[in-house]
This record gives structure tokens, sequence and C-alpha cells, in this order.
């Protein structure tokens, strides 16, 4: 497996894979072929499909500006590797091609090239939590001590600016009001909710701020603004939401804080690894249900989980996103994308104590349920992935004066 960093990105939203990484791609040509008098961008599959609501466009764009000759959208051909495909082409002052490069955005804001060996550099040798778990048993150390042996103490470090960004993305969210950008004209709520939350007892308060916090991050990253991936943009709002909650009415240290960062970036890359966290290629279940699974174990650990109760609550987390659709209406990261994080932070919440009140033992394990949603995803129709074609994209037509 990879770095834990590259489950949490920092950057711009909306769309980790239809806006991180093209963004990237363009970078990466510009910077390999800074002489080229124009570029030329086609865009396939579900990168096309809902690129403009997930302003890859724009993306593509602001990295090279009026040297971007054209973009061609190209919905119904999906390339082989991956649904979300680009080629990028360099042109000489004739306009004829120097060079072309095809990308793939495989999720979180990760590159893949054609003609590159596809092989990660692996940091981590064990590709399984059972094993991971094993290990825990064997040295005596918590899951997120893994990490730290394999990527040494400075991984705390960047832990440190995912949390600080984290943090700041909910200070912004629970402050901004107004609409959201795009079609469908969404009001911001994340200000309301926290100014009622904080009204109430403190039962409705705390669920009521679980909200808020989820909210904040998803409509920050809605408009652009820049979020954390955990581990995509379209659900980035989970992980922060549950954190941060469990900080204010616990009183946990921030030192405790980027431990449960690690233990969840560990989750998300076991289903990166041997799934798939792309909506384009397995569906919502791949990120929000990821983002689920990834906030329980780290929630189940703060709250003084044993290792193999961590395990039991990321695995409740996904098993019960099972089969969720990715079905942007407008083809935007915001219905059903922005709810979506916030019952996912309340469903963690849940796993994770329904988990500490097992003795952590059950028959279904995270690695069953990870490979389980991949055949899912792979059995889901492409009308479902990402592609605003089924689901709710379908059912629901935006209003002909929002179509402008």
């Amino acid at each position: 497996m990879e770095s834990i960093k590259e489950i949490y990105r920092i950057g711009a939203g909306p769309s980790a894979s239809h806006t991180m990484g093209p963004r990237r791609a363009a970078e990466i040509m510009l910077k390999d072929h800074p002489d080229a008098a124009a570029f030329k961008v086609q865009l396939f599959g579900s990168l096309a499909a809902t690129g403009k609501g997930h302003l890859t466009d724009k993306a593509i764009r602001e990295i090279l500006g009026e040297r971007l000759s054209c973009i061609e959208w190209k919905p119904q051909t999906v390339l082989p590797r991956h649904p979300n495909g680009m080629q990028i082409e360099c042109l000489d002052d004739a306009g004829a091609s120097i060079c072309k490069k095809i990308f793939y955005s495989t999720g979180g804001g990760a590159l893949a090239v054609d003609g590159g060996s596809g092989k990660p550099s692996g940091l981590y040798a064990l590709r399984s939590l059972t094993s991971i778990l094993d290990w825990t048993d064997q040295t005596g150390n918590p899951i997120w001590g893994y990490a730290v042996e394999c990527e040494g103490a400075e991984i705390l470090e960047y832990m440190q600016e995912v949390w600080l960004a984290m943090k700041a993305a909910i200070s912004r969210g629970i402050k901004t009001q107004g609409v959201l950008p795009g079609p469908l004209r969404l009001p911001r709520k994340a200000a309301s909710y926290y100014t009622k939350a904080r009204l109430f007892d403190d039962n409705i308060k705390c669920a009521g701020l679980l909200f808020a916090y989820a909210l904040a991050v998803s409509e920050e990253n809605a408009s652009g603004g820049v979020v954390v991936t955990a581990p995509t943009c379209g659900s980035c709002g989970t992980l922060p939401a549950v954190l941060k909650n469990l900080q204010e009415s616990m009183d946990i240290s921030d030192e405790d804080i980027l431990y449960a960062l690690l233990t969840a970036g560990i989750i998300g890359n076991l289903v990166k690894k041997n799934a798939s966290i792309s909506g384009a290629e397995v569906g919502c279940q791949g990120e929000v249900g990821t983002a689920c699974a990834m906030a329980a174990g780290a929630a189940a650990q703060l709250l003084g989980a044993t290792p193999r109760q961590v395990e039991y609550a990321a695995e409740m987390g996904m098993e019960h996103h099972l089969g969720l659709t990715c079905d942007p209406v407008g083809g935007t990261v915001q219905i059903p994308c922005i709810e979506r994080n916030a019952f996912a932070a309340t469903r963690a919440l849940n796993c994770a104590e329904y988990a500490l009140l097992s003795d952590g033992r059950h028959r279904i394990s995270f690695d069953d349920v990870v490979e389980t949603m991949k055949q899912t995803g792979r059995d889901m129709l492409e009308d479902y992935r990402e592609t605003s074609e089924g689901g709710l994209a379908a059912v629901y037509r935006l209003p002909q004066e929002n179509q402008d």
C-alpha cells in the first residue's frame, strides 16, 4: 500500500477524482512541456458525464490558461482501464501534435498513466486488516502503530497538517451562509444547524453539532473550498465531523486525534488497495461507505476500543453502505452527497458504540466486506456510478429556469 498521505490530500473541491485529479494531470503536462503552444483535452466516461458539475473544466483551465485550445466531452466513450479517463495533447505553433498522454483519475485525487507500471510504492507489507490485527496481537501495539512503523514518526507531522485543514474547513463552513454554486441553487445549512444545535440540551446538541460539522465541510467542498480527502472530496465531511464532535464532547487531546487519523487512514488505504474509493468505479459505497468505515474505526479507538473492536466498527461502517449508488443530481457534489456525509457520521458513531458493547468477535470480517463492496461495484449498472444517468439524478429534474 501507498503512504497514508495519498488518502489525505489537502486541496480544493468539489471532487477528488473530477477536480483534483484532472488539475494534477494538467500540471504534469505543463511542467513536462512548458514550451507547448497549446493543449487539447479530451474527457471520457464519468469525467465527461459529470465533469461540468464537478468543475473539471475550470480546474484544467486554471492550470493551462489561454493555452487550453479546447475540451472535448465524450461521456459515451469509456477507456478500458478506468471510467475516469482523460487525454491531454500538446500542440505546436502550427497546431500539429507534439505528444499526447492518457491519464486515469482513479479516486481520491490519485492518477494512473497509460504506459506506466501501475504499481504504486509499497510502504506497507501487510495488505489486509486481518493481518494487521495479527500484527497487533504479536507486538502489543495499536493499529495506528503500524502506520508509524511503516512511515516513521514524521507521518504524525503530516497528520497535524491534515487535522488543522479539517478544523479550518469546519470553522469556515459553520460561519458561511448563502447559496452553493451550480444549477441546484442549494442553500447552505451548516451555519443554521450550528446555531440551533447550541440552543438544545446535551443529547440534541451533540447530534446537531455532528450534523453541522459534516455539513460545514461538505458545503465548503461543494463551493470549491479547501478540504481534505477522507478518502475523497465527496465524502470529506464524515471523518472530521466525528473527530471534532468527540474531541469537544470528551475533551480528547490533539495527539489522540492524530493517532485516530492514522487508524482511519489505514482503513481507507486498505479499501483503496483491495477494492476502490472511486464513485465512478464502485458507486458511493466506495466513497461515503469508506468514509463511514474510517470514521467508525477512529471513533471506536477514541472511545477505548481494542483493535478487534476497531475492526468490527469499521466493518459495520462499510457493510451497511453496501450497494449505495453514486447518483449526483445535476452532476454536482451536492444532492445527495452533502446529506450522506452527515448521516454517515451518525452511523459511524453508532457503529463504534455497538462494537464497544461487543467483545469484538463477529462472523464477517472487514476484509470480507471490502471484497463484497468491490464485487457489488462491478455488478452495478454504469448509470449508478457517477454518470448522473440513474437513481436520484434521473428521477429529479432541474426546473427549466435553473438549467442556464
